[in-house]
C-alpha cells in the first residue's frame, strides 16, 4: 500500500535506536524525508546511515528533547533543512522502574517532563507549519501501560496516562478546526529493544520493524479519519478491555 507520504517531511525524536529508529526507517521507506533527533551523535549517524542504505533520505540533529527549549530548536532545524514539517513522531526514553509509593517529587517531575511535556511542546511548535500546509500527522509513542498499568512502572504509568488525557483533548481541538491534522498515540508492549533488555524483559518480544509499520500507517494519508486514538501494539499481552 502506498501511504501517500512520499516527499513529506517527518521529524522523529529518540530516533537513533529502538522503536524510534524503526519508525524512521518505515517512514523513509515510504519516501518521507526524515530528521532524526537524539542525544548521542554516534548512534544518530548510524541511524542516518541505515536510512541511507535503505534508499531513504535523512538528516540528524543532536540534542536532549527533554530540555524545554529543544523542541523549538529541533522544529526550526527540520524546517530549515527540508523546507517544512508534515509529520512528527514524538518519542522519548522511558523512566526507570520503581514502586509508586517510593517516588520522589523530583522523579515524578522528570518523568512527566520527558514523557508528557516533550510531546506537548513538539506539537505546539509543529502546528503552525502543519496548519500552513493544511495537513499534518502527529504520533506520540507511549506504552501499553496507558491501557493497563504495569507493576513497578509507576513513573511510566503516571506520565503516559497524563499524555493520553492531553492528547485526547488536543485531537478534539484539531478536529474542530477542520485543519487536516490528526494526533494519535501508539502504545507498544514488549519489543526487542534495549529498553526491554534494561527492564529485564523475557518471553515473546515484538519486532520493532512491525511496530514501525503501524506507526507509519498512522502518519499516512489513509489514516486521515483516525484521530485521538490509542493504538496498542503488544501481541495480545494486555488483558484490559
Amino acid at each position: 500500500m502506498d501511504l501517500g507520504i512520499s516527499g513529506k517531511v517527518a521529524l522523529v525524536t529518540a530516533g537513533s535506536r529502538g522503536l524510534g529508529r524503526a519508525t524512521a526507517l518505515a517512514l523513509a521507506a515510504e519516501g518521507a524525508r526524515v530528521m532524526l533527533s537524539g542525544r548521542d551523535p554516534g548512534t544518530l549517524e548510524q541511524a542516518r546511515e541505515a536510512v541511507a542504505s535503505a534508499g531513504g533520505v535523512a538528516d540528524v540533529h543532536a540534542g536532549d528533547v527533554t530540555d524545554p527549549a529543544e523542541p523549538a530548536r529541533l522544529v526550526a532545524a527540520t524546517v530549515d533543512r527540508f523546507g517544512g514539517l508534515d509529520i512528527v513522531v514524538a518519542n522519548a526514553g522511558g523512566p526507570p522502574p520503581g514502586r509508586a509509593i517510593d517516588q520522589s517529587d523530583e522523579a515524578l517531575e522528570a518523568a512527566i517532563n520527558a514523557n508528557l511535556l516533550t510531546s506537548v511542546r513538539l506539537t505546539r511548535e509543529a502546528l503552525p507549519h502543519m496548519r500552513s500546509a493544511g495537513w499534518g500527522r502527529i504520533c506520540c509513542i507511549a506504552s501499553y501501560t496507558v491501557q493497563q498499568a504495569s507493576p513497578v512502572l509507576a513513573l511510566s504509568n503516571t506520565a503516559r496516562v497524563g499524555l493520553w488525557g492531553w492528547l485526547k483533548t488536543a485531537a478534539h481541538d484539531l478536529a474542530s478546526e477542520s485543519s487536516g491534522i490528526t494526533i494519535n498515540m501508539i502504545c507498544p508492549g514488549p519489543h526487542a529493544t534495549d529498553r526491554m533488555k534494561d527492564l529485564g524483559g523475557t518471553g515473546t518480544m515484538g519486532d520493532p520493524a512491525d511496530f514501525g509499520s503501524v506507526a507509519a500507517f498512522l502518519c499516512s494519508v489513509q489514516a486521515g479519519f483516525v484521530n485521538g486514538s490509542a493504538i496498542v501494539v503488544d501481541g495480545g499481552a494486555t488483558l484490559a478491555l
